[in-house]
């Protein structure tokens, strides 16, 4: 990747950020003016998307072929897996969490000297994340 190239793609990330927030800092607060600020954000941010892609895409393709070769598909299925593992036990412990939380807030509003037992099942459901992610250290390791 040439210098201009690298150059092109730092000055379009920073506008990227200086022209929107600019424009909705200066003058009038109005829903208009928060429209617009919103519409330009997003303007620039797929720009920027569109040329880190064909920055990205762009590369001489032997380089691809190498990379590929190097990689297997028993590593590509780990690091899948490990992410699965992790991400998936984090949905499900929010979920959890999520229900527990809101009955552990309306058993104590009633009844304050419910708080440990409440805190108890609000500890259990955050425990499904972490067993998720030591599955995820355990798949790591065998890679």
């Amino acid at each position: 990747m040439s210098l201009t190239v690298k150059l092109l793609l730092v000055a379009t990330l920073v506008l990227s950020i200086i022209i929107p927030f600019g424009y909705y800092l200066i003058g009038e607060k109005t829903r208009k003016r928060y429209k617009r600020a919103i519409g330009a954000n997003a303007f620039f941010y797929f720009g920027a998307f569109a040329v880190a892609a064909i920055m990205m895409f762009g590369g001489a393709p032997s380089q691809a072929a190498e990379g590929a070769a190097a990689a297997s598909n028993a590593a590509g299925f780990g690091y899948l897996a490990a992410a699965l593992s992790t991400g998936l036990s984090c949905v499900g412990g929010g979920i959890a969490v999520a229900s527990a939380a809101s009955a552990a807030l309306g058993a104590i509003s009633e009844d304050p000297s419910a708080l440990g037992k409440s805190l108890i099942f609000v500890g259990l459901a955050e425990g499904v994340c972490l067993y998720g992610l030591i599955i995820s250290f355990m798949i790591l390791g065998r890679l």
